[in-house]
């Protein structure tokens, strides 16, 4: 399997803000972002995306420059942080961040999804993966739960740019 990961480019408004699900809009220089991705993206036969527009937008501008297929993959949407959705980080309760730091893989005290909830779809979406070179366009977490399943070194600490790629596998 050859697997290289895109992150969408960056959202409005999302500094600070817990936004999982929520989909924000794009900045307004997401135009200028789409073609150097493009442009510099390395050969790719297929591109799956996540269904929220600030993938499907990106993934669907290099499906069409590049002409090959994209097909959208609900396994691939970032993980449902319930209640906490829209709401900035530093204004979450305290005792609910804790509940959640404390069993990280299982605890939804958010109402949404856990994170071992969003790394069985992850896992579905890579087993689903073909062997043919694919990109797919998607978010944070689900990068993370796809590094932690093929087994990359620290995946739920690592960082990923708006607007970056690196090969998975």
């Amino acid at each position: 399997m050859a697997l290289i990961f895109l992150r969408h480019t960056e959202p409005t408004g999302a500094s600070g803000l817990c936004y999982g699900r929520t989909d924000l809009p794009l900045i307004d220089t997401y135009h200028a972002d789409f073609t150097h991705l493009a442009n510099t993206l390395p050969p790719i036969e297929r591109i799956v995306s996540s269904p929220l527009s600030r993938c499907h937008l990106l993934a669907a501008s290099i499906a069409n420059t590049r002409n090959i297929p994209l097909t959208t993959n609900p396994d691939l949407i970032e993980m449902d942080f319930g209640k906490w959705e829209g709401v900035p980080w530093n204004d979450l309760p305290r005792h609910e961040l804790d509940q959640w730091a404390d069993d990280f893989n299982n605890a939804r005290p958010h109402g949404g999804e856990s994170v071992a909830q969003l790394a069985t779809r992850v896992r579905r979406a890579l087993d689903n993966t073909t062997a043919e070179p694919t990109l797919w366009v998607s978010h944070m977490g689900v990068y993370r739960a796809a590094a932690w399943h093929l087994g990359h070194d620290d995946p739920w600490n690592a960082k990923l740019d708006f607007g970056t790629f690196r090969e998975l596998a």
